[in-house]
This record gives C-alpha cells, structure tokens and sequence, in this order.
C-alpha cells in the first residue's frame, strides 16, 4: 500500500530527505509502528537540530514511515539494570516534545495512521499539523493504568483545560474531523496526499522572507508563554 511514506527498513531509526528548501524527517521504524525508544529519540534530536542549523533548509516536515505515525513510547526498551535508565528517557522524551517550538525554522507535522501517546503529543507539537483521514489520535495511557506525565504540558498548551482532561482521563481517540474541529489538525488529505499537502505548506514557508519568519515563530512563542 503506497502511502506516500516509506517503509524502508534501515539501520538508522530516522530518515531525512530534502526536497527543495524542504528537509523530511522520518520516524523510521515502520515494524514498531515508529515507537519511540532512545536510539529513535537521540537519532530526532540530532535530525532535527542539524536540518535547523542548515543553511539551505527553511521548513521542516516530521512524518512517519508506514502505516502509523507514532504508537507512543516503547514499553519493550529494556533499561538494561540501569536505575537511572528509565528517568533519563522521560527527559529525553519531554525535550523532544519541546523540540519543535526551541527550533528557530517552522515545522509541520504530517500524521496518518495511529499517534497514540507520546506519538500523539509528538505529532501536535509541530507548528502546524496535517493528518490523513485515517487518523486515530489519542491518550490511552490512564485507561491501561500508567500516569501520563510526558504528555500532560503538550496537550495542555494546545487545548483548553476541559478538552485536555478528558482526553488524558478518558482515552478519547479523535478522528481526523475533530482533530480539525479541536483546532489541533490544520490540513485533512487523504493519507496518499497527506505529505504533498504538508510539503505545499512547507514551500510556502521556504518562500517568505527567513528573517522575517525566524522572528514572528520567536516571538509568537515568546508570547504564548507570557500570556498563557
């Protein structure tokens, strides 16, 4: 099934490719449904950062490979007898799900499929988000008995209280229209043209003026911040 996103099998758990001005940030690990261990979460943090720090990219695109977009966290990583192993995950975890309002270039997420949990938290952190219309976008961490304290700030600052609660307390899975309708999803596509709709996004940004643009995604945070 062509969904316009890879299922190439690689050693590495995260793929880039540039398209334009555009850089591509695959979550890569298809099998898993692109849970989020700590190779997936260090390989990111380094894409990211190094597609920020390029001079010839001006958008950013976080998508996954396969069918899912994200499952959450990888319950089957193995702290290896490491007491501090599982603590310095949530941290890794909870930067990445910063990640995208630190870096100074836009980005906008293209989900399809699953993102549950952290994956769900992951694909609203961008500055605008695409989904196809076969999304399922949810919080089902309380519902199997886990407390879900990486994902709580996310969801917080793009909800309003009542609708973050419920989301967090009762498992609720959105679909694509009230993803939409919750002012959380910008675009819906089908999941074949989920990418080209999140790419023209992208382009239109990748044409504005970088100056301009790198201060107003600045100071549009910097405001939110003060006024939330």
């Amino acid at each position: 099934m062509d969904r316009n996103r890879p299922l190439v099998m690689t050693e590495s758990s995260v793929r880039s490719e540039r398209r334009g001005a555009v850089q591509i940030v695959w979550l890569n690990r298809p099998a898993k449904r692109n849970a989020l261990n700590t190779k997936l979460l260090q390989e990111l943090d380094g894409a990211m950062w190094a597609a920020d720090n390029d001079t010839d990219v001006r958008a950013l695109i976080l998508t996954g490979a396969g069918p899912a977009f994200c499952s959450g966290a990888d319950l089957s990583e193995s702290p290896d007898g490491d007491p501090t192993a599982a603590s310095r995950r949530a941290e890794q975890l909870a930067s990445i799900l910063g990640l995208a309002r630190r870096l100074t270039k836009p980005v906008v997420s293209v989900v399809c499929g699953a993102a549950l949990g952290a994956g769900a938290s992951l694909a609203i952190s961008g500055d605008l988000m695409v989904v196809g219309d076969d999304l399922v976008l949810g919080y089902p961490e309380v519902q199997r008995s886990r407390v879900p304290s990486a994902v709580i700030a996310t969801v917080q600052r793009q909800l309003d209280l009542k609708r973050a609660f419920e989301l967090i307390t009762l498992g609720r899975m959105l679909n694509a229209s009230e993803a939409l309708e919750f002012g959380l999803a910008t675009r819906v596509a089908t999941p074949e043209a989920a990418l080209s709709a999140g790419l023209a996004i992208a382009t239109m940004w990748a044409e504005l003026d970088q100056d301009v643009l790198v201060t107003t995604k600045r100071l549009f945070y910097d405001m939110a911040e003060r006024t939330s």
